[in-house]
C-alpha cells in the first residue's frame, strides 16, 4: 500500500465470488475521490462482454478491472481466464495515474487467481484480438 490507498473489502468479496461462482463477466475498481480506497464501480454479467467492459473505460482517467475471458488457444481447445487490466491513458492526470500505478499492487495482492495482467493506455491496446494474444502467452 505504498501510496496510503486501502482495499475496500466488497472488492475482494465480489471478486472472490466471480473467480468461484462465475456469476459476473467482470468488475471494475476505482479509486475513490478522496484518494483513500478503493471501490468497485461497475459489474458485468455474464451476458456482458468486453465491448461492454471496454465501453466503460473513461478516455481521460485511469481504472483497474478484472474480466473472465472465454477464448480459444491455438489448438482448439476452450478456456477461460481471469485477466487483471490496468487503464492508463496517456490523456489522463499525471497525479492520477501515478496514484493508479503506486496502488495496483494493493489490489492485485488481494486479488488471488489472476492469470494474466494487461496494461493499457490506449483503446489499441484493449482491441480484443491484442487481448487474447496476452491471454494464451
Amino acid at each position: 500500500m505504498a501510496s496510503g490507498v486501502g482495499v475496500n473489502d466488497d472488492c475482494v468479496t465480489v471478486y472472490n465470488d466471480m473467480k468461484i461462482r462465475h456469476n459476473l463477466r467482470y468488475i471494475m475498481f476505482r479509486i475513490t475521490d478522496d484518494n483513500k480506497s478503493i471501490e468497485i464501480e461497475h459489474q458485468g454479467g455474464n451476458e456482458q462482454g468486453w465491448d461492454q467492459f471496454v465501453s466503460l473505460l473513461p478516455q481521460d482517467d485511469c481504472r483497474y478491472g478484472v474480466f473472465d475471458l472465454e477464448f480459444e488457444t491455438a489448438d482448439g481447445r476452450k478456456q477461460e481466464k481471469l485477466l487483471f487490466v490496468v487503464w492508463s491513458p496517456d490523456t489522463a492526470k499525471i497525479k492520477s495515474k501515478m496514484m493508479y500505478a503506486s496502488s495496483k499492487d494493493a489490489l492485485k495482492k488481494k486479488l488471488t487467481g489472476i492469470a494474466k495482467e494487461v496494461q493499457a493506455t490506449d483503446m489499441s491496446e484493449v482491441d480484443l484480438e491484442e487481448v487474447i494474444k496476452v491471454a494464451r502467452s
